[in-house]
Formats: structure tokens, sequence, C-alpha cells
């Protein structure tokens, strides 16, 4: 897979810029199928920063319901958080 396709989006959430500042974390959203090594060099390859550990874990969707009386689901995900070493920064903005 390329790197393209192991990182789909980086998530900018309150916690998210607490995490970013206090201990140089960043969450992204990865491909279902991605490994923790695949993340990790593709975050390294897209960002061009140093990658001390990535911790990930499955998001599993909602039920959802908007304004009809048939009720949908949201997608499942894969949610990884990536500590970077001390210096590095990604500019999400």
């Amino acid at each position: 897979m390329s790197p393209f396709d192991v990182i789909k989006s980086a998530r900018l959430t309150e916690k998210g810029s607490i995490q970013s500042d206090k201990h140089n974390q960043y969450t992204v959203v990865a491909d279902r199928r991605a490994t923790k090594l695949q993340i990790r060099q593709a975050v390294q390859e897209l960002f061009k920063v140093t990658v001390l550990e990535v911790r990930t874990m499955n998001v599993h969707g909602k039920a959802r319901r908007q304004r009809t009386r048939q009720a949908g689901r949201s997608a499942d995900w894969k949610k990884a958080i990536v500590t970077l070493k001390a210096g590095d920064k990604i500019v999400l903005t």
C-alpha cells in the first residue's frame, strides 16, 4: 500500500490539539488493514518526521438516523495515535 492509501486523513479535534501540545501526539485515520509498522512508515514519509510510537484502535460505527424512520450506520474506522520525537511537528491547519 502507498502512504496515501495507509493514511486517509488527520483528525482535528479539541482533545487532539491538547495531545499535540502536551505530549507531541497526533491522531490520524488509517486504513483498517494497515499495521502499526505501515502507519509509522507512512507518517514518516508523508510528513518528514520521526515517529517514536504508534497506538491503534478499531472504532466501531454507530447506528444513526437522520430525518427518516430507517436507521443507517456510520462506517467502522481505524484510529492511530502517533507519538513524534521532541521537536518534530505536523502542521494540520
